[in-house]
C-alpha cells in the first residue's frame, strides 16, 4: 500500500493517510466551520466546533462509504486490504492487494457499486434524521449535512468519471462483461 503513515487496522483493513490527509481535514473543518457559521448564526468558537465536527463526519462518510466496497469486495471473493485517507487530500482510497489477479469485469463493477450503495443508505437515514430534529439546530445541520455528504457526494458523485471514481471504473469494465 502506498502511504506515508499507519493508522492501524478495523474489521481486516489496513488504514493508512498520505500526507495531504491534514490539510484535507482541515480544509474541509474550514469550509464545514463556515458553513455552520453563516448558516446557524454561531459564534466563532461554536462554528470552529461544529466545523470540527463536520470534519470528522466527512472522513466518516467516506469511510463508510469505503466499507461498501470492501463488503462488496469481499462477497465477491476478491478482499480489499485496506482504506488510505487523503487521495485529492479529501478523498479516501480503496486498496486492494497487489498481486491480485485478473478479475471478470462484474467483480469490477460490483466492487465499484458497493461504496455508493451504501453511502446512499447513510444519506437517507441522515436525512431522515434531520427530519426529527429541530430545524436550525446543531444537530439538524449536522444530520442534514451528513446527509448531503453521504446522498450527493459519496452517492451521486461517486458515478461521475473522474477517473479516479466509482463512475469511471464502471464505465472501464461495462463494455467488457
Amino acid at each position: 500500500m502506498q502511504s506515508d503513515f499507519g493508522l492501524g487496522r478495523l474489521w481486516g483493513l489496513q488504514f493508512s493517510a498520505t500526507p495531504l490527509a491534514p490539510l484535507g481535514t482541515l480544509l474541509i473543518w474550514l469550509a464545514a466551520g463556515l458553513a455552520a457559521y453563516w448558516m446557524l448564526d454561531l459564534s466563532i468558537l461554536a462554528a470552529a466546533a461544529v466545523g470540527l465536527a463536520g470534519a470528522l463526519l466527512w472522513w466518516l462518510a467516506d469511510i463508510v462509504h469505503h466499507f461498501g466496497h470492501a463488503y462488496a469486495a469481499r462477497t465477491a471473493g476478491y478482499p480489499m486490504v485496506g482504506i488510505e485517507l487523503g487521495q485529492f487530500a479529501i478523498f479516501c482510497r480503496s486498496v486492494y492487494p497487489a498481486d491480485e489477479p485478473e478479475l471478470p469485469a462484474a467483480v469490477h463493477i460490483r466492487r465499484a457499486l458497493g461504496g455508493p450503495i451504501l453511502s446512499f443508505a447513510v444519506g437517507i437515514g441522515a436525512g431522515l434524521l434531520a427530519l426529527l430534529l429541530a430545524e436550525g439546530s446543531v444537530g439538524w445541520w449536522l444530520a442534514a449535512y451528513t446527509a448531503v455528504v453521504s446522498f450527493v457526494v459519496f452517492g451521486l458523485g461517486a458515478f461521475l468519471p473522474l477517473g479516479f471514481t466509482d463512475g469511471s471504473t464502471i464505465l472501464t469494465w461495462w463494455g467488457k462483461r
